[in-house]
């Protein structure tokens, strides 16, 4: 058995992401985008800090994310079960980050969110990475103005396992390879988008790696890899190791559990409805028409 089907045959398939759900998530790519890349282009003078619009940008991804969670509902069939799953998920990956938070970018989570967003989709996998790192944030005492960011980039991140190929059939030890390398890749990724919420901040400080608004777009950004490689290059490569290596070790059994768990809630599973069965006229097994029969025969006898 290659883990795909169970005993009754059901494949564990990922939530469908219809046409509504790609619409919210590219609206929201949209945001994201323009939220961590805006002070590159923006002069001196606009007065920018991410402090400023951290508040607006998390007022703007909340509905969204709303919406995003309405329409796989409304499209795939969603039903108290997946949410409950994604209650489930965020609560472990929450409880899961402060293992490590603070000491060389050890976070466990990362690798559960690699694994959820692979059995789960895109779609699901983008609200549970940023639903995770809100209850995180919540749990840890890290709410401030990169919250909103930190959602944006887990979300994304999550999403990323969704959309890696071969969901349907490829299993065993090629599927671990690929999504332990996606996870030390995405490790690297998220650290990199995150410093572009904090780094435009160090503008005026007269150092090489800092942001200077006057500056064109190509000098600012070898300033920001400047900037990555003297401050979170160390964290992003723990953070890396760490996903690569328990996906590789814990990632077989997580994998056969999350499947094991989708394949028995059935979100693809649609109900049906039909007209009800008309009753018998006669039945061997004690049913109204037996026993309709045996009434009708006393009275005979009688």
């Amino acid at each position: 058995m290659n883990g795909t089907t169970g005993a009754g045959g059901r494949a564990a398939r990922p939530v469908r992401l219809g046409p509504k759900s790609v619409a919210v998530l590219v609206l929201i790519g949209a945001v994201g985008v323009v939220a961590f890349g805006w002070p590159l282009l923006a002069d001196t003078g606009s007065g920018l800090a991410h402090a400023e619009d951290a508040p607006w940008l998390f007022a703007a991804l909340l509905p969204l994310l709303v919406a995003v969670v309405v329409a796989t509902i409304s499209e795939s069939g969603m039903d108290a079960k997946a949410v409950a799953m994604l209650g489930v998920l965020a609560a472990v990956g929450a409880a899961l980050r402060p293992l490590g938070a603070g000491t060389a970018g050890l976070e466990p989570m990362f690798f559960l969110m690699v694994l959820s967003g692979r059995v789960l989709g895109p779609g699901f996998g983008f609200v549970l990475g940023s639903v995770t790192m809100f209850a995180s944030a919540l749990l840890t005492g890290g709410v401030g103005p990169w919250m909103p960011f930190q959602m944006l980039a887990m979300g994304w991140f999550t999403m990323g396992a969704g959309l890696l190929p071969g969901a349907d059939r490829l299993r065993g030890r090629a599927e671990t390879a690929m999504l332990a390398a996606y996870g030390c890749v995405a490790a690297f990724a998220y650290g990199t988008v995150m410093n572009l919420q904090g780094w435009p901040l160090l503008q005026g400080l007269g150092s090489g790696i800092s942001f200077n608004g006057d500056d064109p777009l190509h000098e600012n950004l070898v300033r920001f890899l400047a900037y990555c490689a003297a401050t979170s290059l160390g964290w992003d490569l723990g953070r890396a190791l760490l996903s690569a290596v328990l996906t590789l070790t814990v990632g077989p059994a997580l994998l056969r559990a999350l499947r094991r768990a989708t394949r028995r809630a059935a979100f693809d599973a649609r109900a049906t409805f039909g007209e009800p069965e008309a009753p018998t006229a006669t039945g061997a097994s004690g049913g109204p028409g037996a026993r309709g029969e045996a009434e009708t025969a006393g009275k005979s006898e009688a």
